[in-house]
């Protein structure tokens, strides 16, 4: 296992961390979580120099966190660093913070939280947060020893991260990147901005879901059998995260034990500069060999925004492309159906054509709302 630096911390993390959002399940139930197996996972990759195991509230229906705390007695507690997550969206009095720290160091039968995160940080929860006196708060908890160092995910533009880092003195952030999402979110700016701070940084989804681990389409799949050096497409993304020096390390959502061995042996081999100038190169134009596959031409500018009637408009031609990019079905319905509020959604267009006369790319965006909702909602609704 290799190792890398954290921040002002003198403890190394191992280069890849376990995260426990996508284990192995029964019978298609998130919240049955095959406990021999995910239990025989984990314990696995501690064996192999897995040092940072990375839960939430929310995981698996609230079923990750206890079954974290099971999996990590006979000892595997002492060998890693354990970091959870405050349900931010759920509290809404000071006594809340407490509330759910005490029942999350229940859940995960230990008395100290190493790495303790701010869920999910947006423009809604951080300022509720924030005004509730969070800070205060977490302070009392690291003096008191429940807590060992303060940290926050984030899931919002780069502005309000930056915002958010220069708030407080943090340890660490968590943050979405990867080779596809360079600009999405804090993206490489926010990577580097947290870093020059001092801040640790966490790399959630550098497999983007698994969507880059999905059969690559014919034009990226003939970019990557040109490579000189050869790799799986997971080893690809896997090694350009690693290959920057303000990466901490990364987490990875492993639901089988092929994805254990296989994320162990690319960690074995990770180190900062192990891309060359033509691997990167051939990277950045497997990426634009992903993006032509786009059918809207939807530059995210947001100059259709805000639409009168509430349609994400941006938000939905994303989910849109990377289903035509990727092909992963099933994520982009998920992303359409649960993690979009209803009110977002295309359906409430009503066809006012504000959006189209202020769109510098010209889109016919009400024929292209009509027709991603019909490809994400209602056909997720006949196969239901």
């Amino acid at each position: 296992m290799q190792y890398r630096t954290f921040g002002k911390l003198e403890w190394k993390p191992s280069a890849l961390g376990f995260g426990a959002m996508r284990l192995p399940i029964i019978d298609g139930d998130t919240s049955k979580i095959d406990e021999a197996e995910a239990t025989r996972m984990i314990r696995t990759a501690i064996d192999a120099g897995v040092n940072y195991v990375d839960t939430a509230w929310p995981y698996h229906r609230e079923k990750s966190e206890p079954f974290i705390g099971r999996c990590l007695q006979d000892g595997y507690r002492e060998k890693v660093k354990l970091a959870t997550k405050m349900p931010v969206w759920l509290t809404e009095s000071p006594e809340d913070f407490d509330k759910y720290l005490n029942l999350q160091l229940e859940k995960l039968q230990t008395d100290r939280i190493d790495f303790y995160l701010l869920h999910a940080l947006n423009q809604t929860t951080w300022p509720k947060v924030r005004d509730l006196g969070v800070l205060e708060w977490a302070q009392g908890a690291i003096k008191d020893g429940r807590i060992g160092h303060l940290g926050f995910s984030f899931h919002d533009e780069l502005a309000l991260f930056k915002e958010i880092v220069d708030a407080h003195d943090w340890t660490f952030c968590q943050i979405m990147y990867n080779f596809m999402d360079i600009e999405f979110q804090a993206g490489r700016e926010g990577l580097h901005y947290a870093a020059e701070r001092g801040l640790a940084v966490v790399i959630m989804e550098p497999l983007r879901g698994g969507s880059l681990t999905q059969k690559a389409p014919g034009p990226v799949a003939d970019l990557w059998a040109s490579a000189s050096v050869k790799r799986s497409q997971a080893d690809w993304a896997l090694q350009w995260v690693w290959n920057q020096p303000e990466v901490s390390l990364l987490l990875s959502g492993m639901t089988t034990m092929q994805h254990v061995e296989e994320n162990l042996e690319s960690a074995r081999q990770s180190r900062v500069g192990i891309l060359s100038d033509e691997d990167l190169a051939l990277v950045g134009r497997v990426r634009e060999a992903y993006r032509a596959l786009c059918p809207i031409p939807c530059t995210n500018c947001k100059y259709c925004m805000p639409c009168p009637s509430g349609v994400n408009i941006p938000r939905i031609f994303s989910i849109y492309n990377d289903l035509r990019m990727y092909g992963d079905e099933e994520m982009a319905r998920t992303r359409y159906n649960q993690f979009m509020k209803p009110e977002n959604r295309a359906d409430n267009c009503v066809e006012c054509g504000q959006c189209e006369a202020a769109c510098p790319q010209q889109i016919q965006i009400i024929d292209w709302l009509k027709k991603v909702h019909e490809a994400l909602l209602v056909q997720a609704e006949d196969k239901a």
